[in-house]
Formats: structure tokens, C-alpha cells, sequence
């Protein structure tokens, strides 16, 4: 027991315990799906409405009220502009409510933390099952329109469970980090929530990086959640082959956000029960 207690923070140990306690983070992911729906007339079908109504207010607010376009050649069109930023809005819609419901995931638990055999690294595993099933249903939403819109989906959709996947490990390594100091620090809650519009208008969804001064360039293409967003984009808009070099440094950045998350997790949750 002693020595699995000292591994318990290791890389190996993060995905030992995903592959072992997987049915149970598919069971709680079915249920948290179906509680946030239960009780209303149209069920699961929210899902897909959900993000068409979002998809037909962004068209109009950008392409009609502000007459935005995307740049020279590419989203000419209101409908053009809609799906260019509808696709930046999945990718960033995955890691903000991961962000945001980070924070909360211990303390709206307890009950699970005073189960001595329960496995409370699994939370974070949960709301990224949740959240990846809104963002399924959003990207279905999106690659109907342009089929609608366009006559064709670019094959390089192919390519974009690939692109999520360094968003995949960031943000489930942020989720630990934020779920075990929300424990400690209860105002982390209220600071997520304005950092996510912050990182929102910092991250190109609303715009190409390419727009923006050539000095201010550089420092947007640092920030990892921007350059995702924009590789996602490539794949699912514009028919592009993602960059393959820049892919490598943000899953290798993703893998240690993952892990760092996950160490400080384990290492700081034998005082939960204590705190709470």
C-alpha cells in the first residue's frame, strides 16, 4: 500500500487509474448529461438547439449588426463569418467550462470525499466527458450548416480529434489544479469567471491572429488556447492540414499541464476532508 501511495502522482498512475474507474466515469458522465436536462419538455434535443439559436445570434450580431468580416477572400459572407467564429467558440466553450466548473467540482462533491474508497481524481475526468458531448453536438450543428451552406465538408475534419487533443490534457490538468485549490480558496470561483471573458477576447476567437498589429502578433500566437483554436479552425473551416510541428509542441505543453495538474491533486487531497 505504501508504495502505490508514492506513485499515486505519477504519469502512469493518471492514466491507470482513467482506464480502471472508466466505467464509472462513463456512468456519472451519462448521469450528469441527463440531469441537466431532466424535467424539460424537449430533453436532449436542448443540445442541438442550443447551439443553432447561438449559431443564428452570432450571424446576425457580427455579420448584419457589425458588418464583420473575417479577412480579404475568406468569410465574405454573413454565413461565412457565422461558421468561422461558431468553430472558435467549441474549442473555446470545451476548456471554459472545464475552467469555470472547475473550481467546484470538490466542494459540490463532499459526500464523495468522505468515501475513503472513492476515487476523487476522477471528477475532473467527468465534466470533460460532459463537455466534450456539448461540443459533439455544437460540431454536428456546425458541419450540417456549412454542408447547408457550403454543398461540401472540408476531409480535413479528419484531422480534428487531433487538434482537440492537446486541449484535451490542458484543460483536465487545469481542472485538478483548480479543483483541489477551490477546496482551500473558495474566491478562485470568482476569479475564473472573469478570466474566462479575459483569455475569450485574448484567445483570436473573435478574430484572425493575422489582423491583429504585426508586434502583437507574436505574443497572441504564445498563448497555447489561441493557436489551438486556430489550428481548429484550418481543419474544420478552410480545408487546411493542420501544422504538424506546432501540434507536437502544444500536445507535449498539454501532456505536462495534464501532469503537473494531476500531481498537485494527489498531493494536496488528504486535506480535503479536513477543510471541508
Amino acid at each position: 500500500m505504501h508504495s502505490q501511495n508514492k506513485t499515486s502522482a505519477t504519469p502512469i498512475a493518471m492514466f491507470a487509474s482513467l482506464w480502471r474507474n472508466r466505467r464509472l466515469i462513463l456512468e456519472l458522465t451519462r448521469r450528469e448529461i441527463a440531469s441537466r436536462y431532466r424535467g424539460s419538455l424537449m430533453g436532449l434535443a436542448w443540445s442541438f438547439v442550443t447551439p443553432m439559436i447561438l449559431l443564428a445570434v452570432y450571424t446576425f450580431v457580427f455579420s448584419v449588426v457589425f458588418k464583420a468580416r473575417w479577412g480579404e477572400g475568406v468569410g465574405a459572407t454573413n454565413a461565412d463569418f457565422a461558421i468561422i467564429l461558431f468553430a472558435g467558440m467549441i474549442i473555446f466553450g470545451l476548456f471554459s467550462e472545464m475552467f469555470n466548473r472547475a473550481p467546484s467540482l470538490i466542494i459540490s462533491n463532499i459526500n464523495y470525499v468522505k468515501k475513503v474508497v472513492f476515487p476523487l481524481e476522477i471528477l475532473p475526468w467527468v465534466t470533460m466527458g460532459s463537455a466534450l458531448f456539448y461540443s459533439v453536438t455544437s460540431l454536428i450543428v456546425l458541419l450540417a450548416v456549412q454542408l447547408l451552406v457550403k454543398g461540401s465538408i472540408p476531409w480535413t475534419v479528419i484531422y480534428f480529434p487531433l487538434v482537440l487533443l492537446p486541449l484535451i490534457f490542458a484543460s483536465i490538468g487545469v481542472a485538478w489544479f483548480l479543483a483541489s485549490l477551490g477546496v482551500y480558496i473558495r474566491d478562485i470561483g470568482q476569479m475564473t469567471s472573469v478570466l474566462t471573458t479575459i483569455l475569450m477576447f485574448v484567445s483570436a476567437v473573435f478574430y484572425p491572429i493575422s489582423s491583429l498589429p504585426t508586434e502583437y502578433q507574436y505574443w497572441l500566437r504564445l498563448n497555447p488556447l489561441a493557436m489551438i483554436i486556430t489550428e481548429g479552425r484550418k481543419v474544420l473551416v478552410f480545408g487546411e492540414v493542420p501544422d504538424w510541428v506546432a501540434l507536437i509542441i502544444e500536445l507535449s505543453l498539454g501532456f505536462f499541464i495534464a501532469v503537473s495538474g494531476f500531481w498537485w491533486f494527489q498531493k494536496t487531497r488528504k486535506g480535503f476532508a479536513d477543510v471541508l
